[in-house]
Order: structure tokens, then C-alpha cells, then sequence
């Protein structure tokens, strides 16, 4: 992919007008911003590294290995130190203390630019989308350089020429978009997995969700470009896509010809040399029948599906505006499980939403105890300004609220440990994905349902798929053996 972006990067001229047509606007504004690059490290006498902090959800890991991409097409060299020349903040802002990291970090920077005035810092994703946060960074941090949202990443090449031209703090952000920028540099973090974004935005409007509101409304990609990146990551020697949105089950209600998300999910599985095809994430009131059908007969798709539920009272579902009820997730999941006996449900669950009661809570603990989900994130609801849920009317104490979560933490977890067991002794294909961190000597992978296995063997086996013996389970991971 980058041999064929550098031949389309070489036939452009910066002496000519800038193209007006994407991507080769941005193939004008990489080559351009070489030379920039050249003229910096020229001055530093050495080569130039950039970091890419990254916070939040799969959609934004996806955008920092574009920004990688380009940046080091450009000519930085990539580090996960904050001592870079130019670090750039990808950002979250799904609750406000992630927002307040982002604070706290640019406090730190401040300092550090004082006495390295060179370096360059910049503000991406989905809390620049806040025109608040934005007039802050505005007025309290003009030592940031570049500062823009979740719908121009792409353009990272045309914000950087920009800021060296203007000399001063650069904001480009956009309200929404229809525009999907292709054929762009990509740093993916492993050679041998690779997400692949099928579609942006929402439109579900959670109350407690401010998403839709920075990410924008549902827009899907065509299918042919998506198999067409699929198929290039295949000659790259991918063998694993993630296919991601914030709502997988509803991709192609936009399109001009309409595709369900299965249809799609099929014709990824049938490109060569892709062996595991995942998804994330789906949303319960979409996942259809069609779905199911196609996961149950095509042994690609990885035996795992994250359902999240958020909470088991049909109340309080109503009030989170997820629309669905208890009743309809646990027939859901009932349906998943008789076509697809070996999947792996995992889920999310928000214990503490205004105007939760004790009863509402305990339906909760209904559904954990009757699905028994491999995994469970739980978090304590946390208020987030511009959702509408910020102005409902809370009735438990805190004291309340951490009690349930207390003891939903507990029960998940026992249930998690005794269903994540329940593969002892089988020999299973595990994708071997790094050294072990917490022991050098051994590999770690993941099974199909997303469990990790740690076991002995070489680090040549990176990135291939091999059969292990699940000899010991750790209540949340195996130890075992090659076959």
C-alpha cells in the first residue's frame, strides 16, 4: 500500500495549482509537507519522531494508525514517548474526566514547549468536536499547534503545511461530513491483524451518549471500497480484519443500493487469505436474523459477538432511549445461542443511571445471571454535559450506586472465571499476537471467542495461527501448549 500511495505521491507537482480532488489534494500537501519536515530536521541535526496518545475506542485506534501513516510518510519516525518533536493528542470525550486528562497532559506540555519551542503539539477527535472545548483551547492553550476533529483527519498533511505557513495555532474543524477520504497512508499496529472502518457516525442518540453529537450521523462506506482495502490487506499479509462502526448491524442503510451489514460480513470472508474476519460493535435492536444465519455457517467469522446491553430493567432502557427491552435482548440472545452454540457474548453495563432503583438494578443481576456473559465492562454512570441524560434526575446516593457496582463486579466475575473455563482440555487455532509481557518466554494469542492464550514457543510464530492445547484456565485467560 505505501509503495503504491509513494509512486501517486512522486507524479505530484507542488509547483502546480494544489488538486481539488481527494485523495491527490492530500498527495500534494504530503509531498509538500517533506519538504517542510526536511527544512526542521535540517535544523535539529538529526531526524524528527512523532507520538500519536491515543484515548478511547477502536474507531479512534483506527484513526491514530492513519495519522501514523501519513506522518511518517511525511518523515517522522513514530514513538509512544510524549518526548516527541510533534505529539498529537487523539481524544475521547465519551465522560468528562477523559477530558480532563487530556487537561492535565497539556498542562505538562506547556512546560515542555517552553523549553523546547520547536517541538509541535496537536488536538484531534471527538473532544475537539465541542465548540467549548475548542474556544478553551482557543483562549488557555495557544501553544498547541493544530487543532481538529473526527471528521478531517485525513487532512493532517494540509493542517501541518498550514501551521508551518502560519506560524501560529492552527483550527480546522468540521461539523459533519459526507466526504470518506480513501487510499490515504495507514501504520497499522500489527502486520498480520488490521481494522477496517466500514462506516462512521450514529444516529441512535443514547441519552447518556454523546457520540452522535461528535462523530456525527450514520454514513456507510461503499462495499466495493471496503472489499478493495480488505483484498490489499490481504496481499499485506493481514489474515485478521476487524470490520468497524459505532453500529456495525445498520451499515448500508445509506448507500444508494443498500447492503446489509451480513451481505457485507460474507463477501469479506470470501477475499483470500483472510482467515478471521471480527466486528464491533453491534447494537442489540439491529442484530438480525440474516446475521446470525451467516455467523452460524461460515467458520471465518470469530465465534465472539459484544452485545452490549447496558442495563436489564426495561425501564430504565426506555429512559437510556436504547429501544429494546429486557425481554427482547434475552430473546436475542437465546436465538444467538441455539444457531451459534459456541459464541462468546461479552457486553457492557451501566450500573447508577439516573433514576435507577434498587429493583432496576436487580434486574440487571437478572440478565448477568441468565446469559452468563464471558465478559462483562461495567462502568458507573457518569454524567456527560450535552447528553440529554445530564439534566435527568438522579435518586440513589454514591454510597448506593458503588454498592450495586460492588456487587455486580463480584457476580460478573464469577461467572466470567466458570464460563471462561469451560474450553479446559480442548485444542483450539490461536492467533499468536506478541511475546508475553508479563513472561518473555512465552507467546500470547487469542482463540476465536477473543480469549488469550499464553504458551511456550518461538517469536518467529508471531502472526501465524496454530493449534494449542488449553491446558490450565486462569479464570480470565489459559495457559497451554502447541500441538
Amino acid at each position: 500500500m505505501i509503495n503504491e500511495i509513494d509512486k501517486k505521491i512522486d507524479k505530484i507537482d507542488i509547483t502546480e495549482p494544489c488538486p481539488t480532488e481527494e485523495p491527490f489534494r492530500q498527495y500534494y500537501f504530503i509531498k509538500k509537507a517533506r519538504g517542510y519536515y526536511r527544512e526542521l530536521a535540517k535544523k535539529a541535526g538529526r531526524n524528527l519522531t512523532c507520538s500519536i496518545q491515543t484515548y478511547g475506542c477502536q474507531m479512534n485506534v483506527r484513526d491514530s494508525e492513519k495519522l501514523t501513516g501519513i506522518l511518517e510518510e511525511i518523515g517522522y519516525t513514530s514513538s509512544d514517548s510524549e518526548d516527541a518533536d510533534l505529539v498529537i493528542y487523539n481524544t475521547c470525550t465519551v465522560r468528562e474526566n477523559a477530558n480532563r486528562k487530556v487537561y492535565g497532559h497539556l498542562g505538562i506540555m506547556k512546560h515542555d514547549k517552553e523549553t523546547h519551542p520547536d517541538k509541535m503539539i496537536g488536538l484531534c477527535g471527538c473532544m475537539m468536536q465541542e465548540p467549548d472545548v475548542v474556544a478553551t483551547i482557543q483562549k488557555k492553550y495557544r501553544f498547541v499547534d493544530m487543532v481538529f476533529g473526527t471528521h478531517n483527519v485525513f487532512k493532517l498533511a494540509e493542517i501541518y503545511c498550514n501551521r508551518i505557513e502560519a506560524g501560529g495555532q492552527v483550527v480546522d474543524i468540521w461539523k459533519d461530513t459526507n466526504l470518506v477520504v480513501e487510499d490515504l497512508p495507514v501504520k497499522k499496529e500489527f502486520p498480520f491483524k488490521s481494522g477496517v472502518n466500514i462506516m462512521f457516525g450514529c444516529n441512535n442518540f443514547c441519552t447518556y451518549c454523546i457520540v452522535p453529537y461528535v462523530r456525527g450521523r450514520e454514513r456507510s462506506r461503499q462495499p466495493e471500497d471496503i472489499i478493495r482495502e480488505v483484498k490489499r490487506l490481504s496481499e499485506e499479509g493481514v489474515k485478521e480484519i476487524m470490520l468497524l462502526g459505532q453500529n456495525v448491524n445498520s451499515y448500508g442503510k445509506t448507500l444508494e443500493e443498500p447492503m446489509t451489514f451480513a451481505e457485507l460480513l460474507q463477501k469479506v470472508t470470501e477475499v483470500d487469505g483472510i482467515e478471521r474476519v471480527r466486528f464491533m460493535t453491534s447494537h442489540p435492536k439491529d442484530l438480525s436474523d440474516e446475521l446470525i444465519d451467516v455467523i452460524a455457517a461460515n467458520e471465518k467469522i470469530c465465534r465472539h459477538i459484544h452485545l452490549p446491553m447496558q442495563s436489564g430493567s426495561s425501564r430504565i432502557l426506555n429512559q437510556m432511549n436504547r429501544r429494546y427491552t429486557k425481554e427482547s435482548y434475552l430473546e436475542l440472545v437465546d436465538k444467538i445461542r441455539r444457531r451459534i452454540p459456541e459464541i462468546s457474548l461479552t457486553t457492557d453495563i451501566i450500573v447508577g443511571f439516573p433514576g435507577e432503583t434498587e429493583e432496576d438494578f436487580l434486574e440487571t443481576m437478572d440478565v448477568v445471571n441468565r446469559v452468563r456473559f464471558d465478559t462483562a465492562f461495567t462502568f458507573i454512570y457518569s454524567k456527560r454535559t450535552g447528553t440529554p441524560a445530564a439534566t435527568f434526575e438522579d435518586h440513589a446516593t454514591k454510597e448506593e450506586i458503588q454498592n450495586r457496582f460492588d456487587r455486580l463486579i463480584k457476580r460478573v466475575s464469577e461467572i466470567s472465571g466458570e464460563e471462561i473455563c469451560r474450553y479446559k482440555g480442548q485444542v483450539m487455532p490461536v492467533l499468536i499476537e506478541s511475546v508475553s509481557e508479563q513472561n518473555q518466554a512465552l507467546l500470547t494469542g487469542r482463540l476465536s471467542n477473543n480469549i488469550l492464550v499464553h504458551f511456550k514457543g518461538d517469536p518467529s510464530m508471531i502472526g501465524e495461527i496454530r493449534d494449542v492445547s488449553l491446558d490450565e484456565c486462569k479464570g480470565f485467560y489459559y495457559m497451554g501448549n502447541l500441538v
